[in-house]
């Protein structure tokens, strides 16, 4: 009988060979496996011969074509067909999506909707409970076996030839249906079984193991990009065959493989790429559920990668998703919940939810202080956290007080060469220039700028200070030195980070001001532009650097003539003010002062009077009156009353500001000079002739020192003509 087998298939090889009867035929080959089985077999004739194989080997031997799951638009047309009393898209997507898009299983899946009547919901949970029982449900007559049975085939048949490539496939199951990177096998001294840690410690053993994962098309393999993909539905086949406590023996060693391969620093760029990587195994591999201090700590990573990134939405649902299952295993009080509270709270914080974050913080503060003392690091990163609230508050005087006492803490505890240092040096620059202490600033963020390039650089934190200090110049009124920097800063930013970070954007708003300062206005107008529709784009419009985005471009619209247009943004983003930071806040009171000044532009100085009244006293409540926001409104307010012909409450406005003004911030600050310029022209009207000149005088002087005679606002100052004063809000 064999005999004669083989005879009858040589004598159609021979005429297929020979093309008689027919010399246009088509022979296939359905799931071949070695190419040198069938090499004795494949007729050499005028037709054609198909071949499916799950063997990549093939791809060396004939040409291939790979054929890969249904996209979704075919897996929900194939589904709307195949359950005749009808799918709602929506259905079908779902479904689609939880069976990955594999034709065999869609198959099944509509069989068994077609012939019981079962609901997409009630499938979905039996395929979560009870993946195997399910999938070998509903076999399609055309397939001679279910998913279930061909899985289990292939499974046996690679523990047949490589049991080892089994237990590599096991671990696999654990991650996320995302491509796993190969690399993440290849670590030593993790926590990991010993038969497990021995099979991926050999190179070689390891690379045909995932090749035989390949053969038998358990897995995808991506030799490029060194990823190894499992379908989710292998997936829950395989962690269905094993009991509950095997299952957690191997989650508990993919999340050790995960937080090994994870880099230590999630806020350095040239880490991000693995981190993304990473990201998609997060909530499949449970990683949240466990209580080891490797996976927790992965976890947090994992957010601050978010954060880094301004995935801010997807940080903030991973972080509250987190929350309940540590709590309950180690009680409120436990560090690591605590820590989780940082990360929730600079989350919130980077949202705009001020009230969300001080509220938060200040709980886990208390909690921190008893628990681990008032020096442990935890405990000073809620302090950092406290004073950020409290500057987004607008407490800026509070703010700059507990950051004096954290930097005394930080020093004595780190020292001062320290990034935790660092830091907080930064934090206190921002509330000097919240509290008119411009040339602290600047000499804060040196002393950091120089110990930052000693210690080695930390790009994220070099990246802060850089353009901290830039703004901080610029707000001395060095405004050529500032452009210089702010360049610097903004190409370092852009090649470390890109033009859609966050830091980035920030560095590029400022160099626009203080370009717009020293009179370039194209270049300023085409980076404002810039900035603020990658700004709308990133963030929605109510965001707080949107909001400076819009206030930098309205500046710029209205230094250059463009009063309708610079009207428009000034009273849209004045009204968005209050959502985000309320309506008492200091930025929401010098917003509106800004729109004042629009308002006296367009010819209606008696609605610029009255906001910028009301600017003043939100101001000086919140402020006191030697502020330079504060004293910025009052000279503003000054030419309102000039415009309106009350020249002798103006100039006693004036010389009021100016006396506040050249203590604080010094005689030839441009603020000083630009109230000093405005009293000189306003005394000539009031009859003042000899104080006019002497203070003209004395005022083009310091012009001609500091920005130049040919400078914009020396120029109007020149002509007689009133200088205005406008608001560009620093980030807190």
């Amino acid at each position: 009988a064999a005999s004669g087998i083989e005879d009858a298939a040589e004598a159609v090889l021979d005429a297929l060979r020979r093309g008689d009867p027919y010399d246009s035929w088509l022979l296939i080959f359905d799931n071949a496996d070695q190419p040198e089985e069938l090499n004795d077999i494949l007729p050499r004739g005028p037709g054609h011969v198909l071949i499916t194989s799950r063997n990549h080997r093939w791809a060396g031997v004939v040409d291939t074509i790979a054929v890969d799951v249904f996209t979704r638009d075919e897996s929900i047309e194939f589904l709307s067909k195949r359950v005749a009393r009808g799918i709602s898209a929506d259905d079908a997507d779902r479904l689609a999506n939880e069976l990955g898009d594999l034709p065999l299983a869609l198959e099944q899946a509509g069989a068994l909707q077609a012939e019981t009547g079962i609901g997409v919901p009630e499938y979905l949970r039996l395929l979560e409970e009870r993946t195997s029982q399910l999938l070998s449900e509903g076999t399609p007559p055309e397939y001679p076996v279910s998913m279930t049975a061909a899985w289990s085939l292939s499974v046996a048949s690679l523990q047949e030839k490589l049991p080892e490539a089994v237990q590599l496939l096991w671990r696999c199951a654990f991650f996320g249906p995302e491509p796993i990177p190969r690399d993440a096998f290849s670590q030593s001294g993790l926590e990991l079984s010993d038969e497990f840690s021995a099979l991926i410690s050999d190179p070689i053993k390891l690379s045909r193991m995932i090749g035989e994962l390949g053969r038998y098309a358990l897995a995808k393999l991506d030799i490029p990009a060194r990823t190894i993909q499992v379908h989710r539905l292998i997936q829950a086949l395989l962690r269905d065959e094993l009991s509950q406590e095997e299952q957690q023996r191997m989650r508990d060693e993919v999340h050790t493989l995960l937080a090994g391969y994870a880099p230590s620093d999630p806020s350095e760029p040239g880490n991000w790429p693995r981190y993304s990587g990473l990201l998609g195994h997060v909530v499949p591999a449970r990683v949240g559920e466990s209580a080891r201090p490797a996976a927790r700590g992965f976890a947090l990573n994992i957010l601050r990668y978010l954060s880094a990134t301004r995935e801010l939405e997807a940080a903030r649902n991973l972080a509250e998703m987190f929350l309940p299952k540590w709590t309950e295993d180690s009680g409120e009080r436990h560090p690591d919940v605590l820590e989780l509270h940082v990360e929730q709270a600079n989350i919130l914080r980077d949202l705009a939810d001020y009230d969300g974050s001080s509220e938060l913080n200040r709980s886990a503060l208390g909690v921190a202080e008893e628990v681990l003392g008032t020096d442990h690091p935890l405990t000073l990163r809620l302090l950092r956290g406290e004073c950020a609230d409290l500057r987004a508050l607008g407490a800026f005087e509070q703010a700059r007080e507990r950051d004096e006492r954290l930097l005394r803490l930080s020093e004595s505890k780190y020292g001062r060469d320290s990034i935790q240092t660092i830091l907080t040096m930064n934090n206190l620059a921002i509330d000097c220039v919240l509290n008119s202490e411009f040339v602290r600033s600047r000499e804060l963020l040196q002393d950091a700028f120089q110990t930052l390039l000693s210690i080695g650089e930390v790009p994220n934190t070099l990246m802060t200070v850089r353009s901290g200090l830039a703004r901080a110049v610029r707000l001395c009124g060095d405004y050529p030195e500032a452009c210089d920097l702010g360049e610097d800063a903004y190409a370092y930013g852009l090649e470390e980070f890109g033009p859609e970070y966050k830091w980035t954007l920030l560095t590029a708003k400022d160099l626009s001001i203080a370009w717009r300062r020293v009179g370039e206005l194209e270049r300023a107008r085409e980076l404002a532009e810039d900035v603020h529709a990658r700004a709308v784009r990133q963030y929605d419009l109510d965001h707080p650097d949107t909001l400076a985005a819009a206030l930098c471009l309205a500046n710029l619209r209205r230094t250059s003539g463009e009063v309708e247009q610079a009207m428009e943004l000034v009273a849209d983003t004045s009204r968005r003010y209050p959502r985000v930071y309320g309506h008492d806040h200091p930025y929401t009171h010098s917003c509106v002062g800004n729109l004042a000044v629009m308002y006296r532009v367009l010819g209606e100085p008696y609605k610029a009077r009255e906001l910028n009244e009301q600017a003043l006293d939100g101001l000086e409540s919140r402020l006191g009156r030697d502020h330079h926001y504060t004293l910025t409104v009052a000279t503003n307010l000054a030419s309102d009353l000039a415009t309106l012909g009350m020249y002798e409450q103006a100039v006693q406005l004036r010389r009021d500001t100016l006396r506040r003004l050249e203590p604080l911030l010094g005689a030839d600050h441009p603020s000083t000079l630009c109230c000093a310029a405005n009293l000189a022209s306003d005394l000539r009207v009031v009859g003042e002739g000899e104080a006019a000149e002497e203070l003209f005088e004395r005022t083009k002087a310091s012009y001609a020192r500091t920005l130049g005679l040919e400078h914009p606002d020396t120029q109007v100052f020149l002509n007689g003509r009133h200088l205005d004063a406008d608001f560009d809000p620093p980030p807190i």
